[in-house]
């Protein structure tokens, strides 16, 4: 819930509006819950075998309580009469900024101990109880979404209802594991030991975890360079002479397809979403409603991941979601009408539903000595690599596609209005607004015209996301096959 309810806020433009935001401005916010999230789940696996679950409970609440507090301090900031609205609104941005933070730290947090207790708790069946618990993501979504939409006019008034009701889960999950006796990680109880489980990372592991967390943190705080690959060298070299290992070659097999993946299933969610949006609007439905059904489609189907799973096994229920992502964003470059869209985003939808928690059912499977480390790195840098590679990548191949249809349909104009830039993955050009807005009326329309159709028909170039990973889980589906099929390693306990 607390993930779609800041979503709203921000993306309705409730809170650019009370809080003076522009649209940078609020994609920074947005970000703020994202990117420590990502990072806390990676951190806290190295110290959660350490520390207890249970102290990692107590310090997401206490993240979830503070965010509560910073925004309703930001809320207090700006309400009723404010001599000064443009440092109150900056006060305000303080508050909202730091609070997503902490949510963020407390989103991941939960994650980090709730991963490993469960692959511990069902640890010959992990895939179908990791997609029955991250089925817990979407219901948050249904309801969350169904929430906003109904509490709208209150909502518009008051915002503060849904940081309200975001509390309320979080109250209950704190009361309700309390008293509960989290049971020993598996690798612990079966007496690996945490050099073993680092180990499994191991340095190559290591070096892509770190590059994308400075690579984040440096874009955060406005490093240097030098400063980046400086921590990344210190951090690895560190890691590397302690474990004494390249790490895990299936592991690495595996966090090199959750780049992709990651991209493939969080990545185009807002193009997406914005395709749908106009005839939507159009039908005189609130847009929400879309990411409510695909949502609802993910959690029906990861409640009754398991018979999939024992019929084909992880790997071949991978390879299969690969394929429908191939079709699903294939229908969705050209599809126009409300039932099209409804249908490709259908099939999309499904093929997404069971990435995200079968990869951390085949880690957990695979590297069981990687314990909570493996298990949440892999999450962590699906997270990263969406923020740092896809998610810009994705912006290069759709601006791409712009510029080319520019320059082949309308000649003339090209040089004026398009700007040349750089990215972390080389150069690109892109459509200048601006220098479009000065065009006459007519060459303006036929501009957006293309602007539109060829950011939507881009979504058919993603298709190399899906593509890549389908080749690695057929490649993977044919090693396990030689070495006499598919199975789950089990650690026997320590006597």
């Amino acid at each position: 819930m607390a993930f779609i309810i800041r979503a709203i806020l921000i993306n309705s433009g409730i809170w650019p509006d009370q809080f003076g935001l522009d649209k940078v401005q609020s994609g920074v916010l947005f970000g703020a819950g994202i990117w420590p999230f990502a990072i806390s789940i990676i951190i806290f696996s190295l110290i959660i075998d350490r520390v207890g679950y249970k102290f990692a409970m107590v310090f997401s609440f206490i993240c979830y309580a503070a965010f509560g507090l910073l925004a309703l301090m930001a809320y207090a900031s700006v309400d009723g009469i404010v001599e000064d609205l443009s440092s109150a609104q900056l006060k305000a941005w303080d508050y909202l900024y730091w609070g997503s933070v902490l949510l963020g730290l407390g989103n991941g947090t939960v994650e980090a101990f709730i991963n490993p207790v469960v692959a511990t708790l069902f640890k010959e069946e992990k895939s179908k109880w990791l997609n029955i618990l991250h089925a817990g993501w979407p219901g948050g979504l249904v309801l969350g979404g169904v929430l906003a939409i109904g509490l709208t006019d209150v909502v518009a008034s008051d915002w503060r209802i849904l940081v309200g009701l975001m509390f309320f889960p979080a109250l209950v999950y704190l009361i309700m594991l309390a008293t509960v006796k989290f049971p020993i990680n598996e690798r612990v109880a079966a007496g690996s030991s945490y050099k073993e489980m680092l180990a499994e990372l191991g340095a190559a592991g290591a070096f892509i975890t770190f590059y994308l967390i400075y690579a984040q943190l440096g874009s955060v705080f406005v490093w240097s360079g030098v400063l980046t690959w400086g921590l990344i060298a210190l951090s690895v070299l560190a890691y590397t002479m302690y474990c004494r290992s390249l790490g895990n070659p299936i592991l690495l097999i595996l966090v090199i397809i959750m780049m992709p993946l990651a991209t493939t299933e969080l990545g185009t969610d807002g193009w997406i979403s914005a395709l749908m949006e106009k005839p939507m609007h159009a039908a005189g439905w609130d847009p929400t409603w879309v990411l409510v059904y695909t949502s609802l489609i993910m959690m029906v189907l990861r409640f009754n991941a398991g018979p999939v799973i024992r019929i084909i096994g992880p790997l071949g229920l991978l390879a299969l979601c690969s394929a429908l992502a191939i079709l699903g964003l294939y229908l969705l470059s050209f599809a126009t009408a409300v039932i099209f869209i409804f249908i490709a985003a259908t099939i999309y939808g499904v093929a997404k539903t069971y990435f995200w928690p079968t990869m951390l059912g085949l880690v957990a499977e695979q590297t069981p000595k990687g314990g909570a480390l493996t298990l949440n790195a892999i999450a962590g840098i699906g997270m990263l690599s969406v923020g740092i590679l896809g998610g810009p990548f994705i912006g290069f191949l759709q601006e791409r596609s712009v510029t080319d249809a520019i320059e082949l349909e309308m000649p003339s104009i090209y040089a004026d209005v398009i700007d040349h830039n750089d990215y972390l993955l080389g150069a690109y050009s892109s459509l200048n607004s601006t220098s479009v807005e000065t065009l006459p009326k007519a060459i303006r329309t036929n501009v957006e015209v293309i602007r539109v159709r060829e950011t939507q028909g881009a979504l058919a170039k993603m298709i190399i996301f899906p593509a890549f990973m389908l080749v690695c889980y057929l490649f993977l589906i044919l090693y396990f096959k030689s070495k006499g099929g598919y199975r789950a390693k089990l650690l026997q306990e320590k006597s």
